[in-house]
C-alpha cells in the first residue's frame, strides 16, 4: 500500500504526517526544500502539469510557526514548497530534475548567502513511489560529484504550515522591489532575487535583511 509512511498522529501536531488532500482528484502532492523558497517556487510555477504551488514550513517541532520564529533556528523547520501536480502531464521524476538543478545539494544548511537550518536541502515524500524515485535520483546526482557528498535529506512529508501570504508567489508578484517575474508555463527567463535590482553598494545589506528579519523587502 502506498502512502505517507508516518501515518499515525502524535501528541505534537508538527510531527504529524501531512494528511492534507490535493484540491482535485488525480493530483498528487510533492514537497521540496532547496534554500529560500521564493525562487524555488517560481521555478516550479513555470512547469507544465504543476497546478498549484504554496510555500511554507515543515519538518520542524513547533506547532503553527511563523517566518520570524523559523528564522531563529529554534524550531528545526525547513523552508519548503508544496506542489500539486498532475502525474499524467508532469511525472514526479521531472520535478526531481528541477529540484536538483535549482540548488547546490552539497552545502549543509545554506544556499549562497542564505545560512541556517531552514535553508537545508530536502525531499519530503508522500508515497512509496516518490521515495524510491527520490533515492534513485540522489544516487544519480551523487555520481556528478567526485570530491563532495550530497547532504539532501529524504524523509516522509510532515505537516505543512502555509507561510504568510506575502511569501506566496513572491517573485511573480514583484517581490520587495515591484519587479514582477513571469510564472508562465515554459518560461525560461532567469530567476532573479530582489538584490539583483539594487545598486551593488546596497546588495549586501539587502541580503542580510532578507535572511534575518521581515524587512521592507519581505513585506
Amino acid at each position: 500500500m502506498e502512502g505517507n509512511s508516518s501515518s499515525k498522529s502524535t501528541t505534537n501536531p508538527a510531527l504529524d504526517p501531512d494528511l492534507d488532500n490535493p484540491d482535485q482528484s488525480g493530483l498528487e502532492f510533492a514537497q521540496f526544500a532547496a534554500g529560500c523558497f521564493w525562487g524555488v517556487e517560481l521555478a516550479f510555477q513555470r512547469v507544465g502539469g504543476v497546478v498549484k504551488t504554496e510555500v511554507g514550513y515543515s519538518q520542524g517541532n513547533v506547532h503553527d510557526p511563523n517566518y520570524k520564529l523559523i528564522c531563529s533556528g529554534e524550531t528545526e523547520h525547513a523552508e519548503v514548497i508544496r506542489i500539486q501536480f498532475d502525474p499524467n502531464i508532469c511525472p514526479y521524476s521531472n520535478l526531481l530534475s528541477l529540484f536538483w538543478s535549482r540548488h547546490d545539494p552539497t552545502t549543509l544548511n545554506r544556499q549562497g548567502n542564505d545560512v541556517g537550518k531552514q535553508y537545508r536541502s530536502g525531499i519530503y515524500y508522500y508515497n512509496d513511489t516518490q521515495v524510491q524515485l527520490a533515492r534513485e535520483s540522489l544516487d544519480a546526482k551523487q555520481n556528478e560529484f567526485t570530491d563532495k557528498n550530497i547532504v539532501t535529506e529524504i524523509l516522509p512529508a510532515k505537516r505543512f504550515y502555509r507561510a504568510e501570504e506575502y511569501h506566496q508567489q513572491y517573485l511573480e508578484k514583484g517581490g520587495g522591489r515591484g519587479c514582477k517575474q513571469s510564472a508562465a508555463k515554459g518560461c525560461n527567463d532567469p530567476i532573479r532575487s530582489d538584490s539583483t535590482f539594487l545598486p551593488p553598494v546596497n546588495r549586501r545589506r539587502d541580503i542580510i535583511l532578507i535572511g534575518v528579519h521581515e524587512s521592507s523587502i519581505c513585506s
